[in-house]
């Protein structure tokens, strides 16, 4: 099941997973809204309950703690933050039931280091010890929680990010620099990680923080 606010980009991924054969059911949801994150783990139960959980949803808050309003901040912490709350939050219940389950949050080398956006640093450094804590307190249930950190990754977002702080191609050397493999990094390479921490390859992998950021974090 994927679940988005974006109701025609999730109708374009369905149709690319059926055309390589897979299965997919589609679920428009605001994941900063209790009532719909529980109306979609309705839905999940009813096909057999959740075994994998993938938070991956959020915003960009490319604002100085200055110029970041309440609204700002209120709208990044429930985008992303609580929705990892409550997504988690649901889905172990469902996971208990099973007696196993894994969860992956996407959290951000913002987490880990400090970042011009101190609003986006402080959700997703909460996603990191949110994760640490299902992690120590349902590990007895069989259910793995993990987290990524990516560094930069050729996103809309990024482009987004990258275009607020300046002109793109300047920001962008300035930026590399910081980079050790001396590029940025791609959903694929993300998304192979998780697939990892879904995987029984990673079945003593229990509250980790991974970074997959091109040696960012190593400097």
């Amino acid at each position: 099941m994927g679940v988005d606010i974006d109701e025609e980009g999730g109708k374009s991924i369905t149709e690319k997973v059926q055309a390589f054969g897979g299965s997919m059911t589609f679920v428009k949801a605001d994941v900063s809204n209790e009532n719909e994150i529980s109306t979609f783990f309705d839905i999940a139960q009813e096909m057999g309950g959740v075994d994998v959980l993938f938070n991956n949803a959020g915003v960009e808050v490319a604002k100085s703690l200055l110029d970041t309003s309440e609204e700002d901040w209120n709208k990044n912490i429930d985008v992303n933050l609580k929705s990892v709350f409550f997504t988690c939050k649901y889905a172990i219940q469902q996971m208990k039931e099973k007696g196993k389950g894994v969860i992956i949050n996407n959290s951000s080398v913002a987490g880990l280091v400090g970042s011009f956006s101190p609003a986006y640093s402080a959700a997703k450094g909460g996603i990191i010890a949110l994760t640490k804590a299902l992690a120590t307190d349902f590990g007895q249930y069989n259910i793995r929680v993990n987290c990524i950190c990516p560094g930069a990754i050729e996103t809309p977002m990024l482009e987004r990010v990258i275009k607020f702080q300046g002109e793109p191609s300047e920001v962008r050397e300035r930026r590399l620099k910081n980079y050790p493999l001396a590029r940025f990094g791609y959903p694929d390479e993300v998304a192979q990680t998780a697939l990892f921490l879904a995987s029984d390859d990673s079945s003593f992998g229990n509250g980790a923080t991974i970074p997959v950021d091109g040696g960012f974090t190593a400097k």
